[in-house]
């Protein structure tokens, strides 16, 4: 009746339920549990070698120890006190400021000439661009620490090569017993040519890596618009390499903040401190004036900073859909 008149038929529909089987705990464990201990090897040394130490100086942050706690094992918790006597020290702003100041001379340096780089690469011949890679590759992978120790000997006073040469230019006059290291200005040249000569590897291959992607159709559009070659690296090649740039920039951003081996091993952070960052700051604060506890502080805010930094790396990754 309900089908003839057009009325819904009120008869009670049937449901029907399917019974699925629980998972057993075994199963369970067999499919979840590989991976975990896959990782287990590597998440251990990461612990021991990272976490632990972490939570070790956040620890010794809040406490008073010092040389005498090294022989007695003796200190006490001091709570904020530490912090609250970083953050009215001349010396801690001067160093910040400092940081901050350099970090950007060579954030900047490093990128403009890097950028640079990258678009001669794709200017040069196959065999040219070869060859310019593995030096490239050769500089970047030499350590800090040779690095440095080389770069002492180019501008040693007396014998350096650098001073030679630019004695034999005879622009800056007879520079052959020039130290330096001894010298402020001179000192943050040397370690700035230093830093940027190792940075800009990294970023040249980076970029040039992305600046292989353009598409040569809009390069060719633009020229067939009659277009130069400076406005169609600044308006087609430019847009397309602003994600990479930004990445690469805030990596730096972070490598150069936390300079320590280049500044420790040229200068010392002299003369009279006057090229001591923060990393330099906190070492010569926990490591030679052996107050641990301050140090620990201060590695701490460095730390947070750092942090800070790396949230802003990481949202951009995610914002570019990019992988973890």
């Amino acid at each position: 009746m309900g089908a003839r008149t057009g009325r819904p038929s009120c008869r009670p529909t049937r449901r029907y339920t399917v019974n699925r089987k629980p998972q057993s705990a075994r199963a369970f464990a067999e499919r979840r549990l590989p991976p975990f201990l896959l990782m287990a090897p590597a998440g251990i040394v990461l612990a021991a070698v990272t976490l632990i130490p972490l939570l070790v100086m956040v620890y010794m942050a809040f406490t008073d120890y010092n040389q005498r706690s090294l022989f007695t094992g003796e200190y006490s918790f001091v709570g904020f006190a530490q912090f609250t006597g970083i953050l009215t020290d001349p010396e801690f702003w001067a160093s910040f400021v400092r940081t901050i100041v350099f970090t950007a001379a060579l954030v900047i340096g490093s990128v403009v000439i890097g950028v640079g780089m990258s678009h001669l690469m794709t200017r040069l011949s196959t065999t040219m661009r070869t060859v310019t890679t593995i030096v490239l590759v050769f500089a970047w992978a030499m350590p800090n620490v040779a690095a440095s120790l080389v770069w002492n000997w180019m501008f040693q006073p007396g014998y350096g090569v650098m001073n030679w040469i630019l004695t034999q230019l005879r622009i800056f006059g007879d520079m052959t017993n020039t130290d330096w290291g001894a010298d402020t200005g001179l000192a943050f040249i040397a370690i700035w040519l230093l830093v940027v000569w190792q940075a800009v590897p990294f970023i040249a291959l980076t970029i040039y890596a992305a600046e292989t992607q353009v598409g040569s159709e809009y390069i060719e559009a633009a020229r067939l618009d009659g277009a130069s070659e400076a406005s169609i690296y600044r308006l087609v090649t430019l847009p397309f390499l602003q994600p990479t740039i930004l990445l690469v920039t805030i990596l730096s951003v972070i490598w150069d903040f936390n300079v320590f081996n280049q500044i420790w091993l040229v200068s010392k952070g002299g003369p009279d401190g006057s090229t001591s960052t923060l990393g330099v700051f906190t070492y010569i604060t926990a490591f030679v004036g052996l107050d641990i506890g301050a140090g620990a502080a201060l590695a701490l805010i460095t730390a947070l900073l750092l942090g800070a930094i790396t949230s802003v790396y990481i949202r951009n990754l995610i914002r570019s859909g990019e992988d973890l």
